[in-house]
């Protein structure tokens, strides 16, 4: 099976890429999303390592419970081949109405079928007031004529 596109990637196809794996985890479903990278998908996501689909699974369920109203903008940054290199920004609020810009940036390489195989994320969490909030579309998929990170001076 593949998941379309796949690599080599071209600007075109690596910006589907990108705005596919947007779509995907702004719905925030843990089972639907992990079926986007290889079984044996190896990630870092800040100071924590994942192997595979179950623990993908796993550690977005836990991420979504405590990061509330998450909405989340990605951008392509470079690309080669099989791998593409992303800058991202999301927004969240704790249990406790505590709201946070989340900023990063993402190091993906992907399987001749285009499922993600390897995932390195660096993120870093700025608390912000809630009237500094950005992004203000309704839950789930951003709308198209949202500005993106660059456009907002991210």
């Amino acid at each position: 099976m593949t998941r379309p596109p796949i690599p080599p990637f071209t600007e075109e196809t690596a910006r589907q890429k990108v705005r596919a794996a947007e779509d995907g985890w702004n719905g925030r479903n843990p089972a639907t999303v992990a079926q986007a990278y290889t079984p044996d998908s190896v990630w870092r996501n800040r100071s924590e390592f994942l192997k595979g689909r179950a623990e993908i699974e796993a550690f977005l369920t836990r991420k979504w419970e405590k990061e509330r109203e998450y909405r989340l903008i990605k951008e392509l940054w470079a690309f080669t081949g099989n791998r593409i290199a992303v800058r991202f920004a999301y927004e969240w609020h704790d249990h406790e109405g505590n709201w946070f810009r989340s900023y990063g940036n993402e190091n993906w390489e992907f399987d001749e079928g285009g499922y993600m195989s390897a995932r390195h994320a660096s993120i870093n969490d700025l608390p912000i007031d809630e009237s500094e909030r950005k992004f203000l579309w309704p839950q789930g998929r951003r709308p198209d004529d949202h500005p993106e990170l660059s456009d907002l001076g991210f």
